[in-house]
């Protein structure tokens, strides 16, 4: 249970951080949909470890493996299974914890749960299980493109470093143009000396991404208990570090009276739009054909490298030492695995959708 994400469009992840490695199965994808190998591999760069001077410096290539549902270059309607192999584990990093506790990892409540843990790296626990999100969702992205959405993600906040400005008023592509993915140029000089300057400390910091679907029809969603922007909530949720979820005018929303916050109509052309966008592209649970925008809040990653005071598994005190490569910031390598998810969600509903009236 909790290994599969999505109903018609879905994905099943396995595999454990330093296990032999860990994959991905996707059903759903309609046959007859390209497969570019090229860009699943580009995706799983962008969120490889030892990339830059401010993640880290595990070295794994992540190199995938298409094992099954694809057929000279194109979708052939079965599952889809890819594999990613583990080659740069040092499970001694960890003999020392084998059984302490962690503050602020898994490793108490996954004790409690199965009775065992895998102390390597956390196991299943892990943010290394979220490269199989991210070739999953490389398919789902091609879906998409496949009808004209795209969907981008970028380094909005680190600490207190934010990005004053709307998304609208910068070229996000510019994001892959430095190791933070920040598309302001001078903001993401400051946030990688931030970065920089809290790893030599041996801390840890946390950030914000935010994340703009552009292109999503009007129509997708769910009455009730699947609305869009609850089943975006989930998948966000769902990955390691986040803390907060909010899309549109989000928060600060509640400042805002209704006579500003309300998106008046106007028709364009055959289509229906709105003024302003504080709904975030969603309303009812239903995308309503305007940008979709959210933001994603992540924690500063709870390994550090300073000695911590816990128990371990008897209830004894003990003192926890940081040892291993990790990341001292989770959101520049966070980015592809955002964009990951809310691809899964758009083409999961994408396809719902198709069932939902006789005229298509």
């Amino acid at each position: 249970m909790g290994n599969t994400f999505g109903k018609i469009f879905k994905i099943t992840t396995f595999g454990e951080s330093h296990g032999l490695g860990l994959g991905v199965t996707v059903e759903g994808c309609p046959a007859g949909l390209a497969i570019d190998e090229e860009f699943i591999r580009r995706e799983m760069q962008r969120r490889k470890p030892g990339q830059s001077k401010i993640t880290t410096q595990r070295k794994e290539e992540d190199e995938i493996q298409i094992l099954s549902g694809v057929f000279e270059g194109k979708s052939i309607g079965t599952p889809i299974g890819m594999v990613i192999m583990n080659t740069d584990q040092k499970s001694k990093d960890y003999s020392h914890i084998s059984d302490k506790f962690r503050p602020s990892h898994a490793d108490y409540t996954y004790f409690e749960k199965y009775g065992v843990r895998d102390y390597r790296g956390g196991g299943r626990s892990s943010a290394r299980e979220t490269a199989a999100r991210v070739a999953g969702g490389a398919i789902a992205k091609m879906l998409l493109q496949h009808f004209g959405i795209s969907i981008q993600a970028y380094v909005s906040q680190v600490g207190d470093l934010k990005l004053g400005k709307p998304y609208q008023e910068m070229e996000l592509s510019k994001a892959e143009e430095n190791i933070v993915r920040c598309p302001d140029a001078e903001m993401a000089e400051k946030m990688i000396a931030y970065i920089d300057e809290v790893r030599k400390s041996r801390d840890t910091v946390g950030g914000v991404i935010t994340c703009v679907a552009k292109g999503v029809p009007a129509g997708l969603g769910e009455p009730v208990f699947d609305r869009l922007h609850a089943e975006l909530g989930k998948a966000m949720l769902s990955i390691n570090a986040v803390k907060g979820f909010e899309y549109g005018s989000g928060f600060q929303g509640v400042a805002m009276r209704g006579s500003q916050h309300n998106d008046a109509f106007y028709q364009e052309g055959d289509k229906v739009r709105t003024k302003t966008n504080y709904s975030g592209g969603i309303q009812g649970g239903i995308s309503n054909g305007e940008d979709i925008y959210f933001n994603v809040a992540f924690k500063p990653v709870a390994t550090i490298m300073q000695d911590q005071d816990s128990v371990n598994e008897s209830g004894e005190r003990v003192t926890v030492s940081g040892k291993g490569r990790h990341d001292p910031c989770v959101v520049p390598r966070a980015v592809p695995i955002v964009e990951a998810m809310g691809a899964l969600v758009l083409a999961d509903y994408l396809l719902i959708s198709r069932t939902n009236k006789l005229s298509i």
